[in-house]
């Protein structure tokens, strides 16, 4: 099982129709969105997806209303963070930002995979035994740097993938 993770698009509709043609190409089998579309247009773009599409709110999603209805005509799963998911036998959180993490671990230390975005920085790590991704960003701010990944649900590997 391959993970399309992507997070902060604010917007950028260019660089989102690169990133569904990136998941398309490397025919990921679902991708997370770690927050901050901001717009519902921008949502709406995902339709092209070849795979599901979930994922979580950020702070900067004040559309709130027409994301809602976007991911619900599309079929898209998006909910409030953290969102807790099982795939392949892993335990995810999904989280926009991670200075909420450390409490929730407290809250459930099952937790194998954390997902956030919101610093707009790259971040694969082992924090005890949990593995900690931010893909980084994709929505331009950082010129050159814009990025996204996929994941391997069999062995944890990490593809930073720059666009």
């Amino acid at each position: 099982m391959i993970l399309g993770v992507v997070g902060d698009t604010h917007n950028r509709l260019s660089n989102v129709e690169k990133i569904i043609d990136i998941f398309n190409e490397k025919k990921v089998d679902k991708v997370i969105h770690t927050g901050d579309i901001t717009q519902a247009k921008t949502l709406s773009r995902f339709s092209r997806l070849n795979c599901p599409l979930i994922g979580v709110y950020g702070n900067n999603d004040l559309e709130e209303e027409g994301l809602k209805d976007i991911a619900e005509q599309n079929g898209f799963n998006f909910q409030d963070p953290p969102f807790i998911l099982e795939i392949s036998n892993t335990k995810i959180a999904v989280f926009h930002e991670p200075d909420k993490i450390e409490n929730f671990l407290k809250e459930d230390p099952s937790i194998e995979l954390i997902i956030h975005g919101h610093t707009h920085r790259y971040r694969n790590e082992n924090i005890g035994n949990i593995r900690i991704i931010n893909p980084g960003e994709c929505a331009g701010i950082i010129k050159g740097k814009n990025s996204v990944g996929a994941l391997n649900l069999e062995d944890l590997s990490f593809e930073r993938i720059f666009f």
